[in-house]
């Protein structure tokens, strides 16, 4: 029998080996628990001893882990912890509430270790309260069902016996991991058998038994979902192989679709974080009244095109523009009137603007716009298309008043200047259309 110790204390390892190794039991040793973890220390392993503490995980956690409903391998598998100290009332509420065996004392002579540990070593009891794993088997002989049975059991398996009519009825209600399948002279009513339960929600491991058919015969066996064949002479150590090899697989089996259902889970929650990302981006950089873009937006914009801008020569235009004799409109009509203007206002915005072009509400009734890959020849361009969209036609209130807006501009390029002297170049251009007689559009100066 192999004994895995996954524990600090050497002194420990030298008394197991001393007191089990000699009587043909092996001795294996890994020193913390994710190491035991990520290189899957226990798979060969008939019993397990485990330091109750440590850090990040520590024993309680380990047993919980191999107690698992997905692992059902390891629910029989007897598991001790390792104190330093005598356990403490906790201590025994924590060991019955993860399902392990019992408590070992790191300090624990030969004689006590052989009295804790000989019983599960001799493989005689399975660990107490756990289920035995149902095993089905349909078409054997009485003989080899009989031996089948004697081995499997003292190791803790249910082997179940069943007629071929009754199988898939009894699958469904036994949900049994593994089934022996006899062969039987040509193998067609294994064949059957496995056609029959071709698309059982609950595929088991099946172990062919008895001499192997006629090639053709195999192969569509194998196909239909047999894994392997033990021949009609039976071998107690080949049959628990066999067995142990299918509850290996199918725990690998579980454990991809852990993982998957985990990936899927994780790509989810990917998808909503971004949306909802997405969504309080546009929430922190959008103003609400005009859905154009904020003033956050603008600054963060005008940063990147101006870096655009220096290092490759990428040109741009800014434009800034002003409602004129907003307040007026407010005064005169009241501010739910003056909302209404400027929502219009960047209705006719973005209208005017290619989809490259950025619009953006970077005050009360101040806009700005973005042009990327613009000179400043088409930027005066485009800001007399706005500047004409918006004093084309007056605007209808619901309530029948009507607004006649207009709107002056500042347009600037960032020749010799960085962003911050270009808003404020263009900026002063916006305040010479004021000073000039409103409704009209000037150019910033050049510092080069």
């Amino acid at each position: 029998m192999n004994i895995l110790a996954i524990t600090r204390h050497d002194a420990l390892i030298e008394r197991l080996r001393t007191a089990f190794e000699s009587a043909g039991h092996q001795v294996h040793w890994v020193s913390d628990h994710l190491q035991a973890l990520v290189a899957e220390a226990w798979n060969q392993a008939h019993i397990i001893l485990v330091d109750a503490g440590g850090d990040p995980l520590d024993g309680y956690r380990f047993c919980a882990l191999m107690r698992g409903e997905s692992r059902v391998l390891f629910q029989n598998l007897p598991i001790f912890l390792v104190l330093d100290h005598s356990p403490v009332p906790e201590e025994e509420r924590r060991l019955r509430a993860t399902g392990a065996d019992g408590f070992i004392l790191a300090g624990d002579g030969l004689q006590k270790l052989i009295t804790h540990l000989g019983p599960a070593l001799e493989g005689g009891q399975s660990r107490g309260g756990g289920a035995p794993i149902p095993v089905l088997a349909c078409n054997l002989g009485a003989s080899v069902l009989r031996k089948s049975s004697a081995v499997l059991e003292h190791f803790g398996y249910d082997l179940r016996s069943c007629e071929p009519g009754a199988l898939r009825e009894e699958q469904r209600k036994l949900k049994a991991p593994l089934l022996l399948l006899g062969v039987g002279g040509d193998g067609e009513r294994a064949l059957a058998v496995l056609q029959d339960l071709r698309d059982h929600e609950c595929q088991p491991y099946t172990v062919l038994m008895g001499r192997a058919p006629h090639e053709a015969i195999m192969r569509r066996l194998l196909l239909l979902g047999a894994r392997e064949i033990l021949p009609a002479t039976l071998s107690p150590s080949r049959l628990l192989h066999a067995c142990r090899r299918g509850m290996e697989w199918l725990h690998i089996k579980q454990i991809q679709h852990e993982f998957q259902v985990h990936l899927n889970d994780l790509r989810d929650r990917r998808v909503l974080l971004e949306m909802e990302t997405a969504t309080l981006r546009t929430e922190v950089l959008t103003d609400p009244m005009t859905e154009l873009l904020n003033r956050r937006a603008f600054n963060q914009h005008l940063e990147h095109a101006y870096s655009q801008w220096e290092r490759h020569r990428r040109p741009f235009v800014l434009i800034l523009g002003d409602l004129d004799y907003f307040k007026l409109i407010n005064d005169r009509f009241g501010h739910l009137v003056g909302d209404q203007v400027l929502r219009a206002v960047a209705l006719r915005l973005r209208g005017v603007l290619r989809r490259s072009d950025l619009a953006f509400r970077i005050g009360g009734e101040e806009f700005a716009i973005l042009l990327a890959e613009t000179g400043i020849k088409a930027g005066m361009e485009v800001a007399e298309k706005v500047r004409a969209k918006i004093d084309e036609s007056p605007i209808v209130m619901p309530e029948g008043q009507t607004i006649f807006p207009t709107m002056s501009f500042g347009v600037g390029a960032p020749d010799g200047l960085d962003a911050a002297g270009l808003f404020l170049s263009v900026d002063e251009a916006l305040y010479a259309a004021k000073h000039y007689g409103r409704n009209r559009i000037e150019m910033a100066k050049s510092r080069s």
